[in-house]
């Protein structure tokens, strides 16, 4: 293979169960295989770490699904060309909703126990009730404006007619969800793992259900690199992207997923217990401390799906996520260039790996004997 113009690079990842394959890749030696001294800084928010890619200091980045199209668009941060050579995972979020929510929705609509998946008509008599007592709305938080979070949230709403209206939007950081339920800032939110499984572990929320329920295999985390680095770094990006990619297979194998969350737990990377880290990784979604987990066997996809491969980026993909930030309104007065996917999801980049992916497998079986 082509040596890497660039070996030694800074990733960002953010504190996440499907930030697995970053910290696979890292920890179990594939970056180094491909010749490559890669470091990997947690960030605190998307934002940051957004900001971070834009200027430079950050090499390349896990972002979420919608982030290189937003970069690219300008939205909520100036025009910078973000591209994406690889799809990290799909699904992986949840909602969950505080304790005193649930609680209100047990009240407000006679019931003794809630059904899981949690249909959302059940909210509207708390939301009718509180309009009525001239209470406070309901607040729910995402963690990102430009994030499948969002749509998946909003998606979940319009099944039940409940307009954004009803309700207020705020965003908050994953690893502050837990705390921002527990203080009652907030009643409920949409977050990846394993926020989710720690709020049900500590006894003050309810997973009411799982982007997996809302929409099935969409695609959730990305690698994300301004298109000049990979203009100038050709070499370097696919050695990355292969790096990932070989991470992502590993994670495949259900026993290997074991091993990844106690990798995950470390201080430096989630700074949370297996306990939380594992369930969702193993297919299954932890629901309430009362309750009974529930099995997905999809809510952590990394490398395969019913579909196939998950990991190229296909531009069917890139165009599903402007729809929806076109349905949330977030496109209005803006011109989106014809060839705006086609220039950010980049399955050409994704091809060329996999060739060099094949000759590397030829290559060791050769020398193997």
């Amino acid at each position: 293979m082509t040596k890497p113009e660039q070996t030694d690079l800074l990733l960002g990842f953010m504190p996440l169960t499907d930030s697995a394959p970053i910290i696979i890749a890292k920890e179990l030696g594939f970056f180094s295989q491909w010749g490559l001294n890669v470091k990997l800084q947690k960030q605190n928010s998307w934002a940051t770490l957004r900001d971070k890619l834009h200027a430079g200091w950050l090499d390349a980045s896990q972002m979420l699904a919608p982030m290189p199209l937003a970069s690219s668009l300008g939205l909520g941060c100036a025009k910078v060309k973000v591209i994406t050579p690889l799809v990290l995972s799909l699904n992986g979020n949840a909602i969950t909703l505080s304790e005193k929510l649930h609680k209100e929705i047990l009240q407000e609509n006679n019931l003794a126990h809630v059904t899981l998946p949690l249909a959302a008509y059940l909210l509207q008599k708390v939301i009718d009730v509180r309009k009525k007592q001239q209470r406070p709305k309901l607040k729910f938080a995402i963690v990102f404006p430009y994030s499948c979070h969002y749509y998946q949230l909003r998606d979940w709403l319009a099944s039940a007619n409940i307009s954004e209206a009803d309700l207020e939007i705020v965003v908050v950081p994953p690893v502050n969800m837990v705390a921002f339920l527990q203080s009652g800032e907030i009643d409920g939110c949409c977050v990846g793992g394993p926020w989710n499984a720690k709020a049900v572990r500590a006894g003050i929320g309810l997973t009411a259900l799982t982007s997996f329920d809302i929409w099935q295999d969409s695609p959730e985390k990305v690698l994300g690199l301004l298109a000049s680095f990979q203009q100038t770094k050709p070499n370097t990006v696919i050695a990355l992207t292969a790096a990932l990619k070989q991470a992502c297979i590993w994670l495949e194998s259900i026993p290997n997923r074991f091993e990844a969350a106690r990798l995950l737990s470390s201080d430096q990377y989630l700074d949370a217990s297996v306990d939380v880290i594992a369930p969702s990784l193993i297919g299954s979604c932890l629901t309430h401390i009362t309750m009974p987990p529930r099995s997905i066997p999809s809510y952590n996809q990394f490398s395969k799906s019913n579909n196939g491969s998950i990991n190229v980026p296909e531009y069917i993909r890139g165009e599903w996520l402007i729809s929806q930030m076109r349905n949330a309104g977030q496109l209005k007065n803006i011109v989106v260039p014809t060839d705006l996917v086609r220039e950010v999801f980049r399955p050409d980049i994704y091809q060329q790996m996999r060739l060099k992916l094949e000759d590397q497998t030829v290559q060791f079986f050769r020398r193997s004997g």
